[in-house]
């Protein structure tokens, strides 16, 4: 029953993809006027493209975190099975 949860878990990827882009450019906008710098940007400091890129990553791990999080209890409150692991495994 847990394959059922794979294109669920894909949709879900997409959606998180198209949500921390919109919930970065929010972010972003609140400390600079400008777009977010591309890393390939020559006259750009290099800090300031250090700043975007921790930044980016935090709220794309984060908001892909809480969609699947999500997802997954959703799934298991649909079906009553969860799609992923229970527990951690101990030896890791």
């Amino acid at each position: 029953m847990k394959f059922i949860y794979k294109p669920f878990g894909i949709v879900f990827g997409i959606l998180a993809g198209l949500v921390s882009k919109r919930i970065f450019n929010f972010v972003w906008s609140q400390f600079d006027e400008e777009d977010a710098p591309k890393p390939t940007q020559e006259q750009v400091p290099m800090g300031k493209v250090m700043a975007a890129a921790a930044m980016q990553g935090v709220v794309f791990k984060t908001t892909r975190a809480a969609v699947d999080r999500y997802g997954a209890r959703g799934f298991k409150y649909l079906t009553g099975i969860w799609p992923g692991d229970q527990r951690p495994d101990p030896k890791d």
